[in-house]
């Protein structure tokens, strides 16, 4: 079963879970629990400002960050970063301690107090050679290309959305993220499953 990326690399959805026969993306209510709440979760942050840049640059210039194109951990903890910022972020988590936080409410904010921190990749580190849609193994979809933006609509901008209460909240940047997601973030009910996926993390 092909393995697919929507909006933002990082995490990644069988093919058949995602999208029908005809290319359309299933109503939400047909995919498997994680997968909807991935979905849901991509339609809220795609587009939002990469977390390095904006801990960079700050609010008042977040003009001046990068678009966040890879999302790593789990819904409501997950950290998004560009392609600039991610050799960072697996540093971190790879060789800074950062797996111990995996699958933890807290794991963006120990991210961000490392990076905040002034640490950083060593400048010849290694970031993830991204499988190619050319292998036919895997596929990016944009956002609009395979209606993810519609799902976005349908939400309503709601904060909480999901028949079974996924509770995850819109957010136009980081800071209205943590803000809207602050006291989600210490409840470990919507954190996402217990362990990161590591298959999800490409690592």
């Amino acid at each position: 079963m092909s393995k697919v990326s929507i909006a933002l690399r990082g995490w990644r959805f069988d093919e058949d879970d995602v999208f029908e026969d005809d290319g359309e993306l299933r109503p939400l209510d047909e995919m498997p629990e994680d997968t909807r709440h991935r979905i849901i979760r991509l339609a809220h942050i795609s587009g939002d400002a990469c977390d390095a840049c904006w801990l960079i640059h700050g609010e008042a210039e977040i003009d001046r960050a990068n678009p966040g194109t890879i999302v790593y951990g789990e819904p409501m903890a997950e950290v998004l970063v560009c392609d600039e910022h991610e050799a960072d972020f697996l540093y971190w988590f790879r060789d800074a301690g950062g797996s111990e936080y995996a699958g933890e409410a807290e794991f963006p904010d120990r991210f961000h107090e490392w990076f905040a921190e002034g640490n950083r990749a060593p400048e010849d580190y290694g970031g993830l050679d991204h499988v190619q849609e050319e292998t036919g193994a895997y596929r990016f979809h944009e956002a609009a290309a395979c209606g993810l933006d519609d799902v976005t609509a349908d939400l309503d901008g709601t904060a909480a959305v999901g028949a079974e209460g996924d509770g995850l909240a819109e957010g136009d940047g980081l800071a209205e993220r943590d803000a809207d997601e602050g006291d989600d973030r210490d409840d470990p009910d919507s954190a996402g499953p217990d362990d990161v996926d590591l298959d999800a993390l490409d690592l």
